[in-house]
Order: C-alpha cells, then sequence, then structure tokens
C-alpha cells in the first residue's frame, strides 16, 4: 500500500468513520483539525484528505471498524510503515496474526506474516511482540534471516 493508496482508501470512507463515532461534521472536523468545509469536500469527493489528515483519522480513531476494514487490526503500524518504509524495533505485544495476518515463514523464534488487506509484512516473536515492518517482502525476509542468527548466536554464547 502507498501513502496515496491510503488517503484514498480513508477520503472515501470519511463519513462514514464520521457516523460510526456519532459525530456532527464540526465535531469531526474540529478533532481532525481541518475546517467543516473541508470535511464536506471531502465526503462529497471532491478532494482528498491530505497524509497529515489521514494520519490524525488513523490515530484518534483507530479502533473504528470502517478503518480496521480499510487498514487491518492496527492501522497505525500501517501508517508508520509506509511512512518510515520499515520500523526495525520491539513494539507493543500484537495477538498474534490470528484474523489479518498469514504466515510467510519462520526461522527460530520469529515469524515473518503479511497482512491480508495491506499486504505489508511484520516479524513477531514467540511471544507475538513486533520487531519490524515494510512493504518490501525482500527486506522482511533478510531482517528474519539476521534476527534468526543473531538469537542463535547470543543463545550459543550464553550456552558456552
Amino acid at each position: 500500500m502507498t501513502k496515496e493508496q491510503i488517503v484514498q482508501l480513508l477520503s472515501m470512507k470519511m463519513k462514514l468513520i464520521r457516523v460510526e463515532r456519532g459525530y456532527t461534521q464540526e465535531e469531526m472536523a474540529e478533532v481532525l483539525g481541518i475546517s467543516k468545509k473541508t470535511l464536506v469536500q471531502i465526503e462529497k469527493g471532491r478532494v482528498l484528505a491530505g497524509w497529515t489528515t489521514a494520519a490524525a483519522l488513523c490515530a484518534l480513531f483507530r479502533d473504528s471498524e470502517v478503518i480496521q476494514g480499510l487498514l487491518g487490526e492496527e492501522p497505525l503500524e500501517i501508517m508508520e510503515t509506509v511512512a518510515h518504509q520499515q520500523i526495525r524495533r520491539p513494539r507493543q505485544k500484537t495477538l498474534g496474526g490470528k484474523v489479518w495476518w498469514r504466515p510467510i515463514a519462520e526461522s527460530g523464534p520469529f515469524r515473518l506474516q503479511q497482512n491480508v488487506i495491506s499486504m505489508h509484512y511484520r516479524i513477531i516473536d514467540a511471544e507475538n511482540y513486533r520487531w519490524f515492518s515494510s512493504m518490501d517482502r525482500e527486506e522482511a525476509m533478510r531482517y528474519l534471516t539476521e534476527l534468526s542468527a543473531s538469537t542463535a548466536s547470543s543463545a550459543h554464547k550464553k550456552g558456552e
């Protein structure tokens, strides 16, 4: 998924997200930090939301069923991955990928999964903590190999 695709998807569903929350146009515009006129233009399909508005929408309405239906269970992870091209650090615990994820590969205590909606990749450990996210499969496979090798090396050193 690209920034443009995310912006387009969220722009097309802006009104539905607003109605889902029970907000008026004035309330929604205030929450997102845009004018009511801009919100109306987005809802009518005359303009697209900007990237910052889309990011704010995902951050402030991350529990929205509409947004999760578009981007998966962790919309902020997708936004962050697209914005930075990848994420390389241990993060919050995940649910392990039972609903939105399909398995791609396993190596040591790590699993590479692909999101069935956004198509981005992530690596989680045996306890379901996310270590890496990327839109690039080859990069994700390389990092899976690196993580497994460093874990195996650490385990070997501890055993000596």
